[in-house]
């Protein structure tokens, strides 16, 4: 499916500072920034395994960062001294995530939503040009209906491919709550999620400055998926 390219920048950048529903977690310095630094950095890149636990990190701490908008049961503990009361999450999200980039991202939050139910999707854009075109070839999930669905994918560029991947999620049902995180996105592509799904919550740990002409995040950090798994032909 053929898409127009992206809004610029100066289109997109007003609607995000003023949506409450978009959280950027790297605004103030927190580990999540070293984390991110770390990811961006070309020499560290180099070592794959250290960037996949580094997507991962990023996923634990914006899986708790969600955690506090999810509902909670009081239940009666015995402790081996006493009785005393604690929180337990209500339900578990559904996490979804983009085959393959989103794989390290996903286990960050499964650390977390240890009970939680996976859903996946294998979605690809051919790249190049603004001209995006997005296909999903594969897409497997538990019922969405009336569930918290978290929807995760590292790169949030233009947003087309995210809009269309929860689109095709919605065969399966209709959530309750909808929390759609990333690790570095565009404010053009933010903008989009933002306006074709308005009930959507917006987790990302940076904003970057722009996508380039061809809709690449810029400064960004790269391919993600490349540099947690190899190149691919």
């Amino acid at each position: 499916m053929a898409v127009t390219p992206p809004v610029s920048a100066s289109e997109a950048t007003p609607a995000i500072e003023d949506n409450p529903r978009v959280h950027e977690v790297c605004a103030e310095p927190s580990i999540a920034n070293h984390f991110l630094a770390e990811l961006r950095d070309r020499d560290v890149q180099k070592d794959s395994l250290r960037f996949r636990r580094n997507l991962q990190r990023l996923g634990e701490i914006i899986a708790y960062r969600i955690s506090a908008h999810l509902s909670y049961t009081d239940k009666t503990i015995q402790t081996p001294l006493a009785e005393t009361t604690g929180k337990l999450l209500h339900d578990f999200p559904v996490l979804a995530t983009v085959l393959r980039a989103g794989l390290p991202f996903h286990q960050g939050f499964l650390n977390y939503f240890d009970q939680s139910p996976s859903a996946f999707v294998a979605a690809y854009r051919i790249e190049g040009t603004a001209q995006v075109t997005v296909q999903v070839d594969y897409l497997s999930a538990p019922s969405l209906d009336e569930r918290v669905l978290i929807l995760a994918d590292p790169m949030l560029a233009t947003g087309k491919s995210l809009v269309q991947t929860y689109r095709a999620m919605l065969r399966f049902g209709t959530p309750r709550q909808v929390h759609i995180a990333a690790v570095i996105a565009s404010p053009e592509g933010l903008a989009h999620v933002a306006r074709e799904i308005p009930e959507a919550h917006l987790w990302v740990a940076a904003i970057d400055e722009r996508l380039n002409d061809q809709a690449y995040i810029i400064p960004g950090l790269g391919d993600a998926g490349d540099l947690a798994f190899g190149s691919k032909i």
